[in-house]
């Protein structure tokens, strides 16, 4: 299934004329970001919505994690699949009904501690367990065999952070707030498991946290922030501020109202640059296609500012132009075709033989937006790494997907969808920073797969 079916392109191409850049990845339905800020790049984990997620409610359909980085908030590359449900074998026969390892990867959390990458993931209906990795994109082992949080404690959403003194924290839960403190191994815990007290439903007494699930914990000049997913359903966003990371909690009001076109949302908070950043979900995508819920959600992001008692500023509803950070593309880089601040009609997946990622299920019309392509020298060559059976051509334009023609690569058969060769195109000098169109066109469907592309 395409994300973008072709009666809505012309209102794609619209939006994309109109700088969207909101939701931030549309080659796949990404939900539950999770941030990580490591060596100046930005790491953003995500639970992922299947493309035959089924239609209603809460009928969710997910079965790994991926990832997806940055320097510049706006251009985002597809890092592939980094952990699965496969990854847990205590969860073989994860949920009665559900299908084993077919259905469950929700929300996690990422975070680096002494050089080692702990990933922390809830397995619906079986808990939380942990897998750890060298590096932020894996690959990721379980080192413990079984859940590190078991199943009877509202076991969904962890979030972890580590306090100045060193000593690290979980919190979870729906629809009670719990948290532990772990061990510095980051695989363990110590002392009881806390329901916490001042955010916790109470029968027949007021709930003014409107606490739902999604608890995103963190720590900024000196205070205490728990930010979550609030009411149901649908859902916003609201924080709590402390001065401990063992509460008790202050409701301090919403980082986002509930709106009723998205029933979730999942707060992800990260200090990058210079400024702040919220990333939360909709369902943009899926509204593109039906008019039929499906959990089939879009991960969004938009600056965060503080008042200076360090009270969060309340945002609106997610805008579909999202940031304005203008983009930071060195063209004479090789530069993976799967870097994309705005895509239409396209799709990612992984190549069997190299295990590399690349754009896929390119039809005539498609395209994808580069933000921010610095050109700085006398730029007369274009070269694309492409694999067709049958073959097209690539536009290259800037400013719009009808911009200014700077050249056109024409693909021809390589034999095989996962044989790579080197098309070329002359480029008509271009100087100055401009967003950068690749539209595709041809005759029929799956016209090539495109891997990296650079100007020389």
């Amino acid at each position: 299934m395409k994300y973008f079916a072709k009666p809505f392109l012309m209102f794609m191409l619209a939006a994309s004329e109109a700088s969207a850049q909101n939701p931030i990845i549309q080659t796949k339905f990404t939900a539950d970001p999770a941030p990580m800020v490591y060596q100046d790049t930005v790491f953003l984990y995500t639970s992922h919505d299947e493309d035959n997620a089924p239609g209603g409610m809460g009928r969710f359909l997910m079965r790994d994690w991926l990832c997806y980085t940055s320097t510049d908030m706006v251009n985002w590359t597809d890092r592939g699949t980094v952990a699965s449900l496969r990854n847990f074998k205590w969860a073989d026969k994860a949920i009665t009904g559900w299908g084993g390892f077919e259905n469950g990867a929700w929300a996690p959390q990422i975070i680096e501690r002494d050089g080692k990458f702990y990933m922390y993931c809830p397995v619906q209906g079986r808990g939380i367990g942990v897998l750890v990795a060298d590096t932020p994109i894996g690959p990721f082992v379980d080192p413990l065999g079984k859940p590190l949080i078991g199943d009877k404690y509202d076991s969904i959403d962890p979030t972890v952070f580590i306090d100045d003194d060193g000593q690290a924290y979980m919190y979870w839960g729906n629809p009670n707030l719990w948290y532990v403190k772990l061990n510095k191994d980051m695989i363990s815990f110590s002392g009881e498991i806390v329901k916490d007290a001042s955010i916790a439903k109470k029968k027949d007494q007021p709930d003014p946290f409107h606490y739902q699930e999604g608890p995103w914990a963190y720590k900024r000049n000196g205070n205490y922030y728990m930010a979550y997913a609030s009411t149901c359903c649908p859902e916003g966003m609201a924080y709590a501020m402390s001065k401990s990371p063992e509460g008790p909690w202050e409701f301090r009001g919403y980082i986002m109202q509930p709106n009723k076109k998205s029933s979730g949302n999942h707060p992800g908070i990260i200090d990058y640059k210079g400024k702040s950043y919220v990333f939360g979900f909709n369902y943009r995508l899926n509204f593109m296609i039906t008019e039929k819920h499906h959990e089939r959600r879009s991960v969004c992001v938009a600056e965060l500012k503080y008042n200076p008692d360090g009270t969060i500023q309340e945002l609106p509803w997610w805008t579909e132009k999202g940031l304005d950070e203008p983009g930071d593309i060195n063209p004479y880089m090789v530069n993976e075709a799967e870097t994309i601040a705005w895509a239409s009609g396209l799709k990612t997946s992984k190549d069997s033989i190299g295990g590399g990622i690349y754009v896929t299920a390119v039809d005539s019309g498609d395209y994808i937006k580069v933000r921010g392509v610095k050109f700085t020298r006398n730029t007369k060559d274009f070269r694309a790494r492409v694999a067709s059976m049958s073959g097209g051509i690539i536009e290259i334009r800037a400013g719009a997907v009808d911009g200014k023609l700077l050249g056109t690569c024409v693909v021809k058969s390589t034999g095989g969808a996962n044989l790579w060769k080197t098309c070329t195109a002359k480029i008509n000098n271009v100087n100055g920073t401009h967003d950068l169109y690749f539209v595709f066109k041809g005759k029929g469907d799956n016209l090539f797969n495109f891997d990296s592309w650079q100007f020389k």
